[in-house]
């Protein structure tokens, strides 16, 4: 079994099996379209399928001192549903986020296209850090509130409110400065908004369309999760550690690009081809993680609240 620590180097087969199977892939669907932004390039190369018992998170406990973890929210932590209102968060959940947050002494942030508000009451009493709407809007660690300029994409509006009258199956959702026309109970209209989208983002400059599981979303092409988790990374308590990003979808792939640059660990939740090196099977998979990683930290801080003077046990290789 190989190890993995989260100061982001791995021992080299690992590394090196990652690197050679991102060679060889070709690039995918284009995901993002008419734009070379991050999101742009990213979805080249699909992770090695790492099984669950070599994953990090098991097996690195004592390095977390050094880490912080950023989390996607939808099809990430929570499984997606019809509707975004419609999601499902356990209390279970909500307390394993709560300990790990405690555990790093706050270095946990939600990273999310939904809106800070959203999040806040779908892990309701837990406050955290959160990036919302891609980044558009921030929530620091010391509660602070950071909003990015909100462009004008009137035309792009307007398209997505003429698609949905005229198709009460679509769903649009406006948030601050971005925009997501949801096509899961209407799979076959999937053509009709892309092309009607792409022509109404011609008079939008900055604005990106990009495709999502089952949406589009327009957003601005400077506004990414890899910019957001670099703003945390810049303020304390993450300053100087090392990240930690899961997520799922198009949108998240900024991320896997920025934490991998900068020596950190990018884990793709679910199927689909990705430029992050790790791999969870599911929202289900990544919670099972979470959970028992949770409890190994509070066991782990309650030694050492009994034994002081010890170190944060490192788990043995058959853990």
């Amino acid at each position: 079994m190989k190890n993995v620590n989260l100061t982001g180097s791995t021992e080299a087969p690992i590394k090196k099996q990652a690197e050679q199977h991102s060679e060889k892939s070709s690039k995918s669907q284009e995901n993002v379209i008419g734009d070379s932004s991050p999101e742009s390039s990213a979805m080249q190369a699909s992770p090695p399928q790492t099984p669950l018992s070599e994953f990090p998170l098991k097996r690195i406990l004592s390095a977390l001192h050094a880490s912080a973890l950023f989390l996607d929210f939808d099809g990430t932590l929570v499984d997606l549903a019809p509707r975004p209102e419609e999601v499902v968060v356990s209390p279970q959940l909500i307390d394993t986020l709560r300990s790990l947050y405690d555990f790093l002494d706050g270095r946990l942030a939600i990273v999310s296209g939904r809106p800070i508000a959203q999040i806040d009451t779908m892990l309701s009493p837990l406050i955290l850090p959160v990036a919302g709407v891609h980044g558009m809007e921030r929530r620091d660690a010391g509660m602070a509130l950071h909003y990015a300029p909100i462009p004008d994409f009137f035309a792009v509006q307007a398209c997505a409110l003429r698609l949905e009258e005229s198709h009460p199956t679509l769903r649009v959702e406006q948030k601050r400065g971005t925009l997501a026309l949801h096509y899961r109970q209407a799979p076959e209209l999937e053509a009709l908004c892309q092309s009607e989208l792409t022509i109404a983002l011609r008079d939008c400059p900055g604005m990106i369309l990009l495709h999502g599981k089952m949406v589009f979303e327009v957003k601005p092409a400077t506004v990414t999760k890899g910019a957001a988790i670099e703003k945390f990374l810049a303020e304390s308590p993450f300053m100087g550690t090392s990240p930690i990003f899961a997520g799922d979808d198009t949108t998240d792939e900024s991320g896997f690009e920025y934490v991998q640059k900068t020596g950190g660990i990018g884990i793709k939740i679910g199927e689909g081809n990705s430029v992050a090196r790790y791999r969870i099977a599911s929202p289900h998979a990544l919670r099972a993680e979470l959970f028992q990683l949770a409890e190994l930290a509070t066991l782990a801080q309650a030694s050492t609240s009994v034994q002081p003077a010890q170190s944060v046990p490192t788990l043995s290789k058959g853990c």
